[in-house]
């Protein structure tokens, strides 16, 4: 981590915007004037949106904060103002800064504001070394600010929102363009400043992530259900979850818990009876649906063997590393090796390992690597996998080094 960093005792609390909390804009008269303001301001553009994770089913924003040189804060209702593409011509030319950037340019998208040109304060952090890269510690680690996140999960579909959660959602961009010029002139001095647009390009080159496949295997506790019958009726009520939390825009975890669902699969009720003797089917919301939970058990007991799904989920990649050992000990000691090898790179650059290169490219390399494993070959199945020019830069050299060395030493061998 950086080493000037400002001790929290001497932070500064930053209680109230520079303008004070701005009326939010929820009319085309007021869209329009924000329109002009930031077309005349000067330089960088501070962007933040709020969502409702956690409440609502949808990832949109209920609210988007932005602030420039000249034109101040702007507060805007996506609800009430759901077309931002004027605002994004006015502000074309201009980097857009943003905290975490990949939380929120789907929503920004949403809404018609796509920025072409990034500056991601979190990803800046993680180059830079810093440990924690959450707004408020690098507000305070940077800055010597200290910012109150009180109302970051607060419920933003909610209406009208309340003012100390406008005065929250302004100072989030308040000083964001003075953390940029502070981090930018970090990354300058480390020579990292072109690492760092290698990451933010990318960002905004990087396709729509695919709809993941079995989805429903990703609920909470599912590690438990040890029968294919069982995983039947994750399966089952998972998917009937989903189009009642979206047919109501509400989070699934509202509508039924994970645990309800786990618990369902291990005992698999037959009666309205034993089904709310599992103690989240009597809530609220999962009260509602009783029949069709267990209709949906119904049918996952009565489904054909063959129908069943299969116990993991089928991927295009490598195994999880941990049965490489089993499966394909050399791959598993070429793993290692790699692993090592940008370990110590990453450490030598005062960065995280997954920042020097990512980690679902390092097992793809070592599971299946070319067959020539010079710098030149490895370099091109890097770049293949998603690797930048940065990270192949500085790591192919070192990985080549380790596996050729592996393989000198006949541990590869069967």
């Amino acid at each position: 981590m950086t080493d000037e960093t400002i001790p929290a005792s001497d932070a500064v609390p930053l209680l109230e915007p520079r303008e004070g909390i701005p009326p939010v804009v929820e009319d085309p008269a007021a869209l329009a004037a924000a329109v002009r303001a930031f077309a005349d301001g000067d330089g960088p553009v501070a962007v933040d949106a709020e969502r409702a994770s956690g409440y609502r089913y949808s990832g949109r924003a209920y609210l988007v904060q932005l602030r420039r040189a000249g034109a101040g804060t702007a507060l805007i209702d996506p609800i009430a103002c759901p077309d931002l593409s004027e605002l994004n011509a006015a502000v074309a030319g201009a980097e857009v800064v943003l905290h975490a950037a990949t939380q929120d340019l789907a929503c920004l998208a949403e809404v018609g504001f796509v920025p072409r040109r990034l500056f991601d304060t979190e990803l800046a952090g993680r180059l830079l070394g810093y440990e924690r890269v959450g707004l408020g510690t690098m507000v305070e680690n940077v800055l010597g600010l200290r910012l109150e996140k009180g109302h970051s999960a607060a419920d933003w579909s909610h209406r009208p929102l309340p003012e100390d959660w406008l005065r929250y959602a302004a100072l989030d961009v308040e000083v964001l363009i003075e953390l940029r010029d502070a981090l930018h002139a970090e990354l300058e001095a480390g020579g990292k400043l072109e690492w760092a647009r290698e990451e933010f390009a990318a960002i905004l080159a990087a396709a729509p992530s695919p709809p993941r496949s079995d989805p429903w295997r990703r609920t909470s506790g599912i590690h438990r259900v040890r029968t294919l019958r069982g995983l039947a009726v994750v399966r089952e009520l998972w998917t009937l979850r989903d189009e009642l939390a979206r047919r109501a825009d509400l989070a699934p975890g509202r509508v039924l818990p994970d645990s309800a669902i786990v618990t369902a699969a291990l005992e698999q009720p037959r009666t309205t009876k034993a089904l709310t003797d599992i103690a989240p089917f009597t809530g609220r919301s999962a009260r509602r649906h009783l029949r069709e939970w267990l209709g949906a058990i119904g049918r996952a007991r009565v489904l054909p063997e063959a129908q069943l799904p299969h116990p993991s989920a089928p991927g295009d990649g490598p195994p999880p590393a941990n049965r490489w050992a089993d499966r394909d000990p050399a791959a598993a000691k070429r793993l290692a090796a790699a692993r090592a090898a940008v370990a110590a790179l990453a450490d030598a650059h005062r960065m995280p390992t997954e920042n020097l290169l990512q980690p679902d490219a390092i097992r793809r390399l070592t599971w299946e690597p070319p067959d020539d494993l010079g710098d030149d070959a490895l370099a091109a199945r890097l770049r293949e996998l998603g690797a930048r020019e940065w990270q192949i830069a500085l790591t192919v050299h070192a990985i080549s080094k380790a596996l050729i060395r592996l393989d000198a030493k006949g541990e590869l061998d069967p």
